[in-house]
């Protein structure tokens, strides 16, 4: 058995993704800040027959999400699937002019530092397996910058450019990026944005290794 792992795990997309992907057969590693509440989404997924752990990680701590990475691949099995979405902080979401360095800096810890940090983790574990794959999930400010919220604008952008680049380094050694940028609120019920439709579209990202960048609600683009 494989491992799909997920970085910031949580009740909507995170679980949704969890029961898509452990459905089809992967054991599920949950890392958050949060423990307490992985606690209960991990029972729903045994509840299912999935088998599921939690681990604590928190982005910003390099050696703790390192060691939550190992310790999920030696628990479960090599993690053939990577998703990072974690979900970004107030303080990434500041208007422009009230955006300061130390916000900017934090941002791009959260979303170019962490990813590099769990990639550089999963690698040599997805390239003994032969396979893999890594998948971000962004909001529209990762495409098209807004003022309204710097950090992520900026730090999305970064994030962005980095998948690419591993996309189109790692397509010749059977491990596929993908991005799944969603321009919209992820609320239940949602004929869009609803969490079990996202989930299923990360589903076919990973089993259809098509194009870098999907785009919910639009064509698929580089």
């Amino acid at each position: 058995m494989t491992t799909f792992a997920i970085i910031g795990a949580g009740p909507g997309l995170g679980i949704a993704a969890a029961e898509r992907f452990g459905r089809e057969g992967f054991a599920v590693a949950l890392l958050s800040r949060n423990q307490e509440r992985l606690a209960g989404l991990v029972d729903g997924l045994a509840a299912q027959a999935i088998t599921a752990r939690a681990y604590a990680a928190d982005v910003h701590d390099r050696d703790g999400l390192t060691t939550a990475l190992a310790s999920a691949a030696d628990d479960l099995g090599p993690i053939e699937v990577l998703q990072y979405s974690p979900v970004p902080r107030r303080e990434f979401l500041l208007p422009l002019l009230e955006t300061g360095v130390e916000d900017l800096s934090a941002a791009v810890e959260f979303s170019v530092h962490g990813p590099v940090v769990a990639i550089r983790q999963v690698l040599p574990g997805m390239t003994a397996l032969g396979r893999g794959t890594i998948l971000f999930v962004n909001g529209s400010s990762a495409v098209t910058p807004n003022p309204n919220v710097t950090g992520t604008s900026v730090a999305f952008a970064g994030e962005s450019a980095y998948g690419l680049m591993l996309h189109d380094t790692l397509i010749g050694q059977n491990i596929h990026v993908g991005q799944l940028i969603v321009p919209g609120a992820i609320r239940p019920g949602d004929p869009v944005f609803a969490p079990n439709l996202l989930a299923d579209r990360l589903w076919q990202m990973h089993i259809g290794r098509g194009a870098y960048r999907v785009t919910v609600g639009a064509e698929p683009l580089r």
